[in-house]
Parts: structure tokens; sequence; C-alpha cells
């Protein structure tokens, strides 16, 4: 027994400090974990796990719709947006449940409270508690990014979306990035009339070009608006609730919510981290090693709060590597290269690797291989919407080094294909891969 409380202390209870969190009890270390909010982290409560539930709720609307064409006698449907609400937030309920216990399961002491460090070996809680720990672990996660501009107090964010009383009949939401294009999808599919507003010029910045136009293309199709290069003056809340939108450039709008979806930061403010000597970028992300390991030799940070890929699989990789290094006699280090990535909007979009710009300036001489065609479900159903396919393609291995893909179950195809980009996989071995038919994913073997 060390003379410390704990052997490690987590601030943060999310995918990354809950894993690490069971990891290190399982190797025989004390473990205790401080969760101010509720145990489940961002993608549990706030995030992709009931963003994900909202998504499939939203495809019911062309499901419905194009059943007629499969012989279905579907009649006029309502959707009820409470329902559908309290049921994804009862699921979330659930879920954080399963995450406690989890963790009691593996006597690791949860604290729900706020921690803050107030040395390198030494947190202190909300009541004044302050315990010791020989490794302090941070793993607080991102917060949605607000400008600030007059009026910005009006504006929603992704952590209160989940919880709207009504649904909008108008929404604007701000950003360009994944999050503002799957909250448009998600609120155009329930009816809402949706207007997305990017201070810049692009969508899906960091995807590629043919894949992010293919989606800019079908979501006008769906009737979401866009306004571009339109920064927000103002938001004016009128005496009926409604808000008065003021945009550079554009003509003032009326709307009944207002998603700010501009991007997160790391949640690494007001715990105590500068004051003991953590070094933090610009951005506030804790700059750590190739070990999660800090500018303090004893703290140590995982996840979004590290801004190195702000995906949750990422942090529970961290999690784990952490824990297998320090308690488990395992080191471990995350390999960053070819991460899957996807953007559940309508449709999805599923990407790994290199996109066509990214290869071409670092490889220099690539092939490109597409497959651009309508699902068969999309042609019965009379739908002229298409799936687009992208294989990039080093010329001097053949190795595939970029997938990219828009249409229909895009990140269920993609997790799989993810595999073989990962492992070096070349053209060839894509090539010699029989076709499973009749399937959208065969297409990825038969590209000409």
């Amino acid at each position: 027994m060390s003379d410390f409380d704990y052997d490690l202390f987590v601030i943060g209870a999310g995918s990354g400090g809950v894993r690490a969190s069971r990891i290190a009890a399982s190797h025989g270390a004390r473990v205790a974990v401080a969760e101010e909010y509720r145990v489940g982290g961002t993608c549990v409560i706030r995030g992709c796990v009931p963003k994900k539930l909202l998504v499939y709720g939203a495809h019911f609307a062309e499901d419905i719709h194009d059943a007629r064409k499969f012989g279905w006698d579907v009649p006029e449907c309502k959707f009820n947006w409470p329902v559908l609400r309290d049921n994804v937030l009862a699921e979330v309920d659930r879920l954080e449940g399963l995450y406690g216990q989890t963790l009691d399961n593996h006597k690791v002491t949860v604290l729900r409270t706020r921690a803050t460090v107030v040395g390198p070996q030494k947190v202190r809680l909300a009541d004044g508690t302050e315990l010791t720990a020989g490794r302090i672990l941070i793993a607080t996660g991102g917060w949605p990014h607000v400008p600030e501009f007059p009026g910005s107090e009006h504006a929603l964010t992704s952590n209160e979306v989940f919880h709207l009383e009504t649904l909008p009949k108008r929404i604007i939401i701000a950003g360009g990035g994944y999050i503002a294009n799957e909250f448009a999808g998600i609120f155009n599919e329930f009816g809402s009339k949706v207007t997305i507003v990017n201070r810049g010029d692009t969508i899906l910045r960091g995807y590629d070009e043919q894949i992010r136009d293919r989606l800019l293309q079908i979501s006008m199709t769906k009737g979401i608006d866009f306004k571009f290069n339109a920064p927000f003056q103002s938001i004016e809340k009128n005496d009926d609730g409604s808000l008065t939108v003021k945009l550079e450039g554009c003509e003032p709008m009326q709307a009944d919510a207002v998603l700010v979806a501009a991007g997160r930061v790391p949640n690494s403010r007001g715990i105590g981290l500068e004051e003991v000597g953590v070094e933090l970028d610009k951005d506030g992300a804790i700059k750590v090693d190739e070990r999660n390991q800090s500018s303090v030799p004893s703290i140590f940070a995982v996840g979004d709060v590290t801004n190195r890929i702000q995906l949750t699989p990422v942090a529970i990789r961290e999690g784990q590597a952490f824990s297998d290094t320090f308690f488990g006699g395992k080191p471990t280090v995350v390999d960053y290269a070819n991460v899957p990535s996807a953007v559940f909007s309508h449709p999805p979009i599923g990407a790994v690797g290199m996109t066509e710009a990214e290869a071409r300036n670092k490889l220099g001489s690539i092939r490109v291989y597409t497959s651009d065609f309508r699902a068969m479900k999309n042609v019965l159903a009379g739908r002229n919407e298409r799936a687009l396919y992208k294989m990039i393609v080093n010329a001097a291995t053949d190795q595939v080094v970029g997938l990219h893909m828009i249409g229909p179950d895009a990140p269920e195809i993609l997790q799989a294909a993810a595999i073989a980009v990962k492992a070096g996989l070349t053209k060839a071995d894509f090539d010699a891969t029989v076709a499973l038919h009749p399937s959208m994913a065969e297409e990825l073997v038969l590209l000409k």
C-alpha cells in the first residue's frame, strides 16, 4: 500500500475516464473517479448516443414514405417530438446506470462531485475535502464553443438540444462541421425548416471534397438552406418567443431556435491545471506525450481534453493504453493512423485514410476509383438520391490509402473496409475478393 489515498484519481467519468478507471482497477490499482455532472460523459449523455437515436427516428420519415412503393398501405403519419425525446432520455438514463454499475463492479470509488487539481498529486473536492493520488488523470472532455456576439445567450448548443420542449418550426444551425450537418438532417426530416449558417465557405472541412459536395447537393435537394460567409451579428428575442437573427450580408431571418454547432473546445479551464504547471496549448488542450503524460510527470490526460482526435473510440483507446502502461505492465501507444470516422447526416458519410487532396500532396502519384450509383432501394422508391464511393490508391505500391463513402449505411460498410486500409491491403486485394451481391458494399470490390 502506498502513502496516497488512491493509486489513480480520475477527473471526468466520460468514455476515456471510465475505461481508464475500470482497466486500472482490474490491474489492482485503488481508483477513484470524480464526475460533477453524469457518469457516461458527452457521448452517452449528450452526444453520439442520443444523437444517433434521433438519427434513427428521423430516418422513419423517408422510410414510411418509401414503404408505399414496396406495397405497404401506410396511412398519413404524424411525428410526435415529446415521445421520441422522452424515450431517448430514458435510454440515456439506462446507459448511465450501466456505466455506474460497471465502475462499482470493478470497485472504483465514484465521487459525484466537482474536483480540482491543487497539487501534482492532490485534488480538492467541492466540499473542501482533499485527497492524494500517485497519478492524476484528466478526462474532462470538450465543451461546445459559442462565439461571443450580441444575443448569443439565446442560442442552444448540442448540450441542450436533446431537451427541447417543442419541435421548432424554423431552426437556424450555425456551423459547417459534422454536428451541424447531422442536426440539420435530423430536424429537416422531422419537418422543421432548416437553415445552416456558416462563417466560412465549406462544410465538413477535412473530408474529401467530392463527398462533401455530394452531401451539400443532396441536402439542398431535401430542402435545407445554406448561407456561407455569413458570420452572426446578433440574435434578438421577440415578444412571442421567436428570434430575429442578423447575419453579415443577409437580410434578417426569423427562427424559433438557433443551434450553435461551431466546434468544441477542450474542457480544461478552471480545474487548477495551469496553477500546478500543466502546460496547455492556445486552445486550452492539455499537451501530452505519446504516453498521455503532461508536463507534470504525475498528471496525465486522455480524450477530447487533449484535442488530438475528438472521437469517443479514440478516448477509449487512450484510456486503455494509459492504464495498461502504468498499472498493467503492458506499455501501449495508440496508433492514430487511419482512424475511421462517420458523419450521421442524411445520407451518412464514412471515411478512413487520406482524402484525394491529401494523397496528391503527400504521395504525388495516385489513382482514384469511384462508383456513383443509386441504391437499389432508392430506385424502386423513386428517389434520385445517389451514393458515391471513392477509393484512393498509391500508384507506386497499389496500396489503398483512403476510402470515402456517402450513401445508405455508409458507416456500417466503412467499418469493415477500414480494416483493409489499416492492414495496408492493395487494390488487387479488393479486386480479388468476390462481390457480395446484391449489396451496396459490393461496389468496393468492383471499382474500375
